[in-house]
């Protein structure tokens, strides 16, 4: 029976796309079966051991040392790259190296977390007998908790068994979907049992987009004597040297208690342009109640905020006091836009 696709914006049947498509659509149902076995594991028999596991790793002040080999090693290494970047030291050691000298790599106080899917992974021997000669705590992730890694692990997390998307059984791949979930599900858990924040995150991630986006309002806005503001009353010969001046393209009003009151930009400007608009006072050309942000803000918020109201600046005020300006300029500057 022809099963409906999506492709651009035209729905076509499985029959018309071809088998790729059809191919493809088999294979995202066996990982997605293979996610919800796993959810329903976690509603089960996996539930106590997770948390216990969650509970050890908090506990030790070392590190998580993820190893494995071929498609397990491939997940271990992001597995240990999102622990160590959302506040759990971590690194991958592949299990065949492990033997070869990169044991020497694993500290007293350390916690080996071994991939394997059947649990018999040869190359893995090395690293199970270091972890019973020093009594290293040892979290097994397999789908055979009675194999030789379930057996000689303080910790077993057992995954579910499950049918892989290869027709032949043979390639990892609902099996490396599930590992990788879990790894996800891990880093997660431990993330936010230690109130990790945003700003910590921000540490692990000082470069690229996403550590532009982790910059505080505060930390790009100009502030001090580069604000263009002007009192309540003052007269627009006056307001449009302070704009020229400032080159933000805005100017912030304010009253007689420093309180933001109006806000006038350069389209403002070009609504009120007439003969009379020299002779007139701030007061009469601003818009009132202006849009504003906080400079405890994430910078990515604040960028979306500028998109949702199809903006370029916003004044930053603590209470009602204007205390910075931001500008689209500023996000691109730093890479965040």
């Amino acid at each position: 029976m022809p099963v409906a696709g999506k492709t651009g914006e035209h729905l076509v049947s499985v029959d018309m796309a071809g088998p790729s498509v059809a191919s493809a659509l088999r294979t995202l149902e066996s990982e997605r079966a293979g996610l919800d076995a796993l959810a329903a594991a976690f509603a089960g028999p996996l539930a106590a051991p997770f948390a216990e596991v969650v509970d050890m790793i908090r506990a030790h002040g070392g590190r998580v040392v993820v190893t494995g080999v071929g498609k397990s090693g491939h997940v271990g290494v992001k597995i240990a790259a999102t622990l160590a970047s959302t506040g759990t030291p971590a690194f991958f050691v592949h299990a065949a190296e492990a033997s070869h000298g990169d044991l020497g790599m694993v500290g007293r106080d350390d916690i080996i977390l071994a991939l394997s899917w059947s649990g018999e992974t040869a190359e893995l021997r090395a690293v199970v007998e270091y972890a019973s000669r020093f009594r290293t705590p040892l979290i097994a992730v397999t789908s055979n908790a009675d194999s030789t890694l379930g057996r000689q692990a303080s910790h077993v997390l057992a995954l579910p068994r499950a049918e892989e998307a290869c027709p032949h059984g043979l390639a990892p791949t609902t099996s490396a979907v599930m590992q990788l979930a879990l790894g996800d599900a891990l880093a997660i858990a431990l993330l936010e049992t230690r109130g990790f924040t945003a700003q910590d995150f921000r540490l692990f991630h000082p470069g690229g987009k996403l550590g532009a986006s982790l910059h505080f309002v505060r930390d790009v806005m100009h502030k001090g004597a580069s604000m263009p503001v002007a009192h309540s009353g003052a007269p627009m010969t006056e307001a449009i040297v302070t704009m020229t001046a400032k080159g933000l393209g805005c100017l912030g009003v304010i009253d007689g208690d420093g309180a933001l009151i109006g806000m006038i930009t350069d389209g403002d400007l070009r609504r009120h342009i007439g003969p009379d608009l020299l002779s007139r006072s701030v007061d009469q050309v601003m818009t009132r109640s202006p849009k504003t942000i906080q400079p405890d803000m994430l910078v990515g918020a604040a960028i979306d905020r500028l998109n949702a109201a199809k903006i370029t600046v916003l004044f930053v005020v603590e209470g009602d006091r204007p205390v910075g300006v931001l500008h689209m300029h500023d996000l691109l500057r730093i890479g965040v836009a």
